[in-house]
């Protein structure tokens, strides 16, 4: 059940009032009940085996087994002819990305263009998977838990509300890529640096992608689930919808995060300021979704 402070008591000596008060400017927002909303949801998947085991099991594919497979392959035990090929087929890569491949030798240099831009949108997908599936539930689950009375009737603001849940979606998801981030980066540089010169990961245009491109994607995802979890009656309609969602954004986010790598230092930085502008945008026109009556379930269309 999602905790929030308790009701101010009118004055007067009145009766409290679970109304919340009337607060419209984004000035007069309370960071300390947006902070409740979202600990509580938070602390309630911490607590949930069925919730973390599947997300760092996810984590562990994306970010460990498969690029350990894949490098130690190609650096360690790959057939010198097989390698060789691979090696002639990154000429297909852009000019900027073929001057950017580092290594002397054809398992280096495969090596290094399977790290830095192959296996790039794995970033993208893991916090897309992880915190669509939370935020897929996490209003309608509220009316079906019989907690949404209880928030309605909260001193909380429907923003308020809105930006803890928010903020409770995206951060499992995000936590994860950039533990998974770190793992990755270590295993890369054990594997493949030897084959460079030295321990080179993560590049420039990682760090950009990791820390400018994914949020803004990711706070757009959420913005479209969040207003669908608002809507929906029931927590399966809500992770159909999601899916149908979210493969799109991964598509869209994977094509752009794969060109901002092969493209000039720059392009990830525009990516990022693109992606943050109609991020904004869509989480704006998303809070509109939330109401007291949707928490409750009897607004129209719910």
């Amino acid at each position: 059940m999602t905790a929030v402070a308790e009701p101010r008591a009118a004055k007067g000596g009145g009766k409290a009032s679970g109304a919340a008060p009337a607060r419209t400017g984004w000035r007069n927002l309370s960071r300390k009940r947006i902070w409740i909303v979202a600990r509580s949801d938070i602390r309630q998947l911490l607590e949930d085996k069925g919730f973390w085991m599947p997300m760092v099991f996810l984590g562990a594919i994306f970010f460990l087994i498969i690029p350990t497979i894949l490098l130690l392959t190609i650096t360690k035990i790959g057939d010198v002819q097989v390698v060789s090929q691979m090696s002639q087929t990154l000429k297909v890569l852009p000019q900027s990305a073929q001057h950017q491949i580092k290594g002397t030798s054809d398992q280096g240099r495969t090596a290094y263009a399977l790290a830095v831009f192959l296996l790039a949108p794995v970033a993208i997908v893991v916090p897309l998977t992880i915190s669509t599936a939370i935020g897929a539930s996490t209003i309608v689950g509220e009316r079906e838990r019989g907690t949404g009375e209880f928030l309605a009737h909260s001193p909380a603001h429907e923003r308020e509300i809105y930006l803890g849940k928010l903020i409770a979606s995206l951060v499992p998801g995000y936590a994860t890529t950039l533990l998974g981030f770190g793992v990755y980066s270590l295993i890369v540089n054990l594997f493949v640096g030897p084959e460079v010169g030295g321990w080179f990961f993560p590049t420039s245009q990682w760090w950009v992608l990791m820390l400018w491109v994914v949020p803004p994607f990711l706070a757009l995802t959420l913005s479209v689930v969040l207003r669908l979890s608002a809507r929906v009656k029931s927590t399966a309609a809500a992770q159909q919808a999601a899916g149908l969602v979210t493969l799109p954004m991964i598509g869209i986010a994977y094509s752009q995060s794969t060109g901002a790598l092969f493209g000039a230092g720059s392009a990830g930085l525009w990516l990022g300021v693109v992606a943050w502008i109609v991020a904004i945008f869509g989480l704006s026109r998303g809070m509109r979704a939330v109401s007291r009556s949707r928490l409750l379930g009897v607004a129209d269309g719910v």
